[in-house]
């Protein structure tokens, strides 16, 4: 941890604005826009669609930025992108990929170039209208939405029929992917897809072909982003006109549900930081499983520190006020992505060890949720003090912590781990800075003696990814028996109120 003073968190607004003008409001000379165009021999279409795009001013947009995306064209193509784009200096950036890598590829390229507060992919086939730009947008401005996708079987203004059996196959594709994401999406496959562009950058997309319209859903859905559907026009191309689809990613589409419904790949590196902090992370059905156990615990003013990637503070409101907040700059970064536009949530740097983070914050939270903190601190009394200061009278510290002393491993040095828990010592560090304990529990007994062979035995340092999709099935399916496991857990919850004001 550091021992340099971070901002404390921002009060929330007194007015009766919602969250969503305040996420407006964010922009004060209006969002940008970033279209991402990946292209391939598209040299009939390119320049009337870059054209076309051009032209639109999407409602609530102040700048629209275009990003061509070239996948290893041979028909010219290039050529005319950066013909439009020399014409239009400042407006269109053209993106070499190398050799042709496939459309998952290409709108990786063009997301990691892309500077916008949001992120539209556009095909560059004229299939799609840029003047349904404005309805892909309005659900971000007036209702908070992480992605919007426009939807072709939704009715709408205009839609080309021509293929009976590509129509099918797009309903069965989309029933299924609904069966794994519980989405009720009506157009899964659809190439017309709106993101917050904070969370997509924060998003991994492996897939290099047209799958990538699968796992993106699929990572959507796992992260709980507020999803909308609008309808758009829609004037399909045939395979003589150049349609670049087939039967044979129908089949891949299908292998691509199934495969991104067991993995769990759901952030990058860079976001969520250590090999065992990623691992931990993926563990989708332990965060719920977590937030289940303290809810009951928690008011209505909670300060979460800590909060990393906001697996539990998604889940835990909404309250009056629910503050997620963590040290690192780049959680914070994408924290407030996450609670842009979402009533009561917001997200702010702290440092727990930092007295002065929390000046202006006297008394504020009747709850604060401590998840895996004490055991990474240089000094966990400091931070329950400074918990304490937070803390209006009677109010609630809720502890999460590794438990188990002789379990230290590799992997809890990977994991960042000065230490490992037991009852006793909990307990009487929560009272000797100023609390009384009112709960203690074991949590997890399931994965101990997968971490004493691993870490213990074994020595490892990280869990294979098949280890955590065991563990997420395992969990899923077994969590109501672990109270009836005859040995410790492998965290320790415990629940303290403050019952005297908090020593200097």
């Amino acid at each position: 941890m550091t021992t340099d003073a971070a901002p404390a968190p921002s009060q929330p607004s007194r007015s009766s604005r919602s969250a969503t003008d305040a996420w407006r409001d964010s922009f004060p000379h209006g969002a940008t826009l970033s279209v991402v165009v990946p292209v391939y021999n598209e040299r009939f279409y390119v320049v009337e669609l870059l054209t076309r795009l051009l032209a639109v001013r999407p409602l609530g947009i102040a700048r629209l930025e275009v990003i061509v995306v070239d996948d290893g064209s041979t028909d010219g193509t290039t050529a005319l992108a950066h013909e439009v784009a020399a014409r239009h200096e400042g407006q269109i950036q053209v993106v070499a990929t190398s050799g042709h890598a496939g459309k998952g590829a290409a709108v990786r390229a063009g997301v990691d170039a892309a500077t916008g507060d949001l992120i539209v992919i556009q095909d560059a086939d004229l299939e799609y209208d840029p003047r349904d730009l404005t309805a892909l947008v309005r659900p971000f401005l007036e209702d908070g939405a992480d992605v919007v996708y426009g939807s072709r079987v939704a009715p709408t203004g205009r839609r080309r029929s021509v293929s009976f059996r590509q129509t099918v196959g797009n309903r069965v594709l989309t029933l299924l992917s609904n069966l794994c994401t519980n989405l009720d999406l009506t157009d899964v496959e659809t190439g017309y897809k709106m993101f917050r562009a904070s969370l997509l950058k924060a998003t991994p997309i492996r897939s290099n072909d047209f799958a990538m319209e699968i796992e993106l859903t699929a990572k959507v859905a796992k992260r709980g982003w507020r999803v909308f559907e609008v309808p758009v026009s829609y004037c399909a191309r045939t395979r003589r006109e150049g349609k670049k689809i087939g039967w044979w990613d129908s089949a891949r589409a299908v292998g691509a549900i199934v495969w991104f419904w067991c993995v769990d790949d759901l952030y990058k590196d860079d976001v969520t930081g250590a090999p065992m902090h990623r691992s931990l992370r993926r563990v989708r059905r332990l965060d719920a499983w977590l937030a289940d156990t303290v809810r009951p615990w928690l008011g209505d003013r909670v300060l979460e520190l800590g909060a990393g990637v906001g697996n539990l503070s998604r889940q835990l409101v909404p309250r009056t006020r629910y503050v997620a907040a963590d040290v690192d700059q780049t959680h914070v970064a994408y924290l407030r992505g996450v609670t842009a536009a979402k009533t009561g949530l917001s997200a702010a740097q702290l440092d727990p060890e930092v007295p002065s983070s929390f000046v202006g914050e006297e008394g504020a939270f009747d709850t604060v949720l401590c998840v895996n903190i004490l055991e990474e601190v240089d000094d966990p009394m400091v931070v329950l003090r400074n918990v304490g200061r937070a803390l209006a009278p009677g109010g609630r510290v809720v502890v999460y912590v590794p438990q188990g002393q002789d379990l230290y491993s590799p992997l809890d040095e990977e994991a960042g781990h000065r230490c490992r828990y037991d009852r006793r010592l909990l307990a009487q560090e929560l009272q000797e800075s100023g609390y009384e304990v009112e709960h203690l529990d074991d949590f997890n007994r399931l994965s101990m003696p997968a971490w004493w062979f691993f870490g213990k035995i074994r020595g490892r340092r990280e869990f294979a990814g098949w280890q955590i999709s065991l563990l997420n099935l395992r969990i899923g399916l077994f969590r109501w028996i672990d109270h009836l496991l005859p040995w410790s857990g492998l965290g320790l919850i415990a629940v303290a109120r403050k019952n005297a004001p908090t020593p200097d």
